[in-house]
């Protein structure tokens, strides 16, 4: 298939498929004697991974580790492991932004308390 017809199935544009072609993504990409590039059907899967990948906070340095030279013999197991360490990943800094949330509400109403009771009270020091 020609790069037109690759980027019509993966919903992604030719420019950007010679680009993952040109760091290393797309490894498996053959030229036909007329120049033109010649992708397997695996391609399809290999950018549609790379886009679901790059969407979950892959770098492009991970993802050419992850997405092998010939799509048809993914290394199930192994991406399995990567993608349930990225979901452990992401859930570790959840629980991260929880934390820094709660401090920051804490923080926000020891502010509006003083706030508030230096306000009512006579002759309290205000801020200059």
């Amino acid at each position: 298939m020609q790069i037109g017809d690759l980027a019509q199935r993966t919903g992604i544009t030719p420019s950007r498929i010679r680009f993952y072609e040109r760091i290393g993504l797309l490894k498996s990409v053959k030229r036909q004697d007329n120049g033109y590039r010649s992708f397997s059907m695996g391609a399809i899967q290999a950018v549609k991974l790379i886009v679901a990948g790059q969407r979950a906070g892959f770098s492009l340095a991970e993802l050419r580790t992850l997405v092998p030279d010939e799509v048809e013999y993914f290394d199930h197991a192994s991406l399995r492991d990567t993608l349930l360490g990225r979901v452990k990943d992401i859930e570790e800094f959840q629980n991260q932004l929880a934390v820094s949330r709660s401090a920051l509400l804490e923080l926000l109403g020891e502010i509006e308390s003083n706030s508030l009771a230096s306000r009512a009270l006579p002759g309290a020091c205000q801020p200059t």
